[in-house]
């Protein structure tokens, strides 16, 4: 687990957001599927109780659309909208992928030593570069650096102006099975965009070089292969839809939190020009707290495709090396 830091002038993974989140869901309960720490082979279930909703935060704003938020396209959808707090668009939907994410993790480590990790490579206009994966539990940004206080500084600044900003994700997951997707309509990296973009607040995915891949010469992106393993990783772990043994390299785009203090324009439920203000407990900066919802919907896809091949391909011999795993061994 995260170390809980003292700093909280924003309801981020500090020690403030900690005791607004257990708050928020409550306690996790654990039905009769695990007994002496194990699963009995019965489904697994677990219930998050939102024990500490403030529908009264929403008061001012029930007849109107926050600008950014899912409001409208509920409404038109289905005809009607819980305006409290974004039904079923809130981001407290994200706790479930989390603990699915946890079981997924726990049997890709057991049964293939897979290793899951995430930082944050980017909150608003400032990059954060990487200096070491053991930084990354020690902060409330997930980021790989040693010193955070420029980051804390600008969240601070930005919560005090009534804005929000967006951040960049990176995750990736090493000790990857080769062989891992299918071909056509459930390739590995497309189910892995397909995953990421259904967290709340994703708006851009890349793999391996991603857009970078657009200046790129063939000489230079495709990965070079020797006895050894791959020269570079490029394709992000995958090519043809099919893992390659090398680390699944991801990132994510998070759009800026829309429920802001910033009056901004929109319009009423009779179509009226209005202003919108939204008030309460809202972060300045939602991708803050992406960091182990992307690792999370990341193990779930590899699960996924991990259990298909097993029951697919099980049998399947070759005699060409894998490259990848002969290397982690040496």
């Amino acid at each position: 687990m995260p170390t809980v830091k003292p700093f909280s002038p924003y309801p981020g993974t500090s020690g403030e957001q900690s005791r607004l989140l257990v708050a928020a869901i409550g306690s996790t309960e654990l039905p009769r599927w695990c007994r002496h720490r194990a699963a009995t082979g019965t489904p697994i279930c677990l219930l998050i109780k939102n024990t500490d909703q403030r529908s009264k935060d929403y008061g001012n704003i029930l007849r109107s659309f926050r600008p950014g938020h899912a409001d409208y396209t509920y409404l038109h959808k289905y005809g009607l909208r819980d305006p409290r707090g974004g039904g079923r668009a809130s981001a407290r939907l994200t706790a479930p992928m989390v603990a699915a994410g946890a079981v997924a993790k726990k049997w890709l480590a057991e049964k293939y030593g897979t290793v899951f990790r995430g930082c944050m490579t980017q909150i608003g206009d400032m990059p954060i570069g990487f200096e070491s994966w053991a930084h990354v539990p020690n902060n409330p940004f997930f980021a790989p650096v040693a010193d955070v206080q420029a980051f804390e500084d600008y969240m601070d600044a930005l919560r005090k102006s009534g804005d929000s900003c967006g951040a960049r994700i990176r995750v990736m997951a090493s000790n990857v099975p080769v062989g891992l997707g299918e071909p056509l309509f459930d390739k590995m990296d497309a189910d892995i965009a397909w995953a990421m973009m259904g967290i709340n607040a994703v708006k851009g995915v890349e793999i391996g070089a991603g857009f970078g891949s657009v200046t790129q010469r063939g000489s230079t992106h495709g990965d070079s292969l020797s006895p050894q393993g791959f020269k570079s990783n490029n394709a992000g772990g995958v090519l043809g839809g099919i893992s390659t043994g090398q680390d699944l390299e991801v990132s994510i785009a998070i759009k800026p939190t829309s429920s802001i203090l910033r009056p901004r324009e929109s319009i009423d439920l009779a179509g009226n020009p209005v202003e919108v203000s939204t008030k309460g407990r809202h972060d300045p900066c939602v991708g803050i707290r992406a960091t182990p919802i992307a690792e999370a919907m990341l193990a779930l896809v590899v699960m996924e495709h991990a259990l298909r091949q097993r029951a697919q391909c099980g049998d399947v011999v070759v005699a060409t090396p894998d490259v990848e795993l002969l290397h982690r061994q040496v």
